[in-house]
């Protein structure tokens, strides 16, 4: 799912607008029960660099990771702030609103 883009202007170097927590925090939402392996998959990190960033999100708040048989379950936070100042006054449930295919089933309520 992550595309990279080389750019019109022949740079040749791979970038994308979104980061790796974004783009994993999207396809936990089109996906609250992945496994972290697929997760990897679809964004393109090694499974290790996914959990860092599970960790991560859940450390912020963005996410609650819940324990059902041997899978996880993620429970989003829309009402989490982005972090860098000039978006500060936005949710990232504006975020998972525009990219996540299908809405986030399970999410919490706004702090």
């Amino acid at each position: 799912m992550a595309s990279t883009a080389t750019g019109d202007t022949g740079g040749g170097r791979n970038w994308t607008f979104l980061t790796n927590h974004g783009h994993v925090l999207l396809a936990i939402a089109r996906d609250p029960t992945a496994r972290l392996r697929d997760v990897a998959a679809e964004v393109g990190v090694t499974e290790r660099a996914a959990q860092a960033i599970v960790a991560d999100l859940e450390a912020g708040g963005y996410l609650h990771r819940t324990r059902v048989g041997r899978r996880n379950e993620y429970t989003l936070n829309p009402a989490g702030r982005f972090r860098h100042p000039a978006e500060a006054d936005r949710q990232v449930g504006d975020l998972l609103a525009l990219f996540a295919e299908t809405p986030a089933t399970k999410v919490s309520p706004p702090a």
